[in-house]
């Protein structure tokens, strides 16, 4: 079963990069977007490099380049904290935010238009397992490391 829980991973992998599921920016910056997103319409405190770290698993080389190639797109907005001037927080540029909401909009209506074929009650169970399987990953992956989710 682990083979093939693989491979429908990867089919579904696939699937999405084929379509080109984050066409307007790379799938790193995707994700990164869519946490300051999240993060901005909570209204939660600003986020870190080291924050995105956490919640993405990237490595701090890899989110530095993906920071800065953000920037150049005007993407994102660094601002350096004025009480630790080490301590440098992430949000996204409002003034390009359409950049974003146009492409989160796309991925919505994709993800609509999968769960109109699988069916809404079988799209809520998919919901909850993907859930539980995130939350094992992140619990099994945490004793790897010795951190815990």
């Amino acid at each position: 079963m682990n083979e093939e829980l693989l491979n429908a991973w990867l089919r579904l992998s696939g699937a999405i990069n084929l379509d080109q599921f984050v066409s307007d920016t790379t799938y790193n910056e995707a994700v990164i977007c869519n946490l300051l997103y999240r993060n901005y319409k909570l209204g939660a405190e600003a986020l870190t490099a080291t924050d995105l770290c956490a919640k993405t698993g990237m490595l701090k080389s890899q989110m530095n380049r993906t920071l800065n190639e953000m920037e150049q797109k005007h993407l994102i907005l660094k601002k350096r904290s004025s009480q630790d001037r080490r301590q440098v927080f992430i949000a996204l540029d409002m003034s390009r935010i359409e950049i974003y909401e146009k492409q989160h909009a796309r991925i919505l209506t994709l993800i609509d238009r999968m769960l109109e074929r699988v069916g809404r009650e079988k799209g809520e169970d998919i919901l909850k397992l993907f859930h539980e399987i995130a939350d094992t990953a992140e619990e099994v992956l945490g004793e790897g490391t010795g951190k815990s989710a």
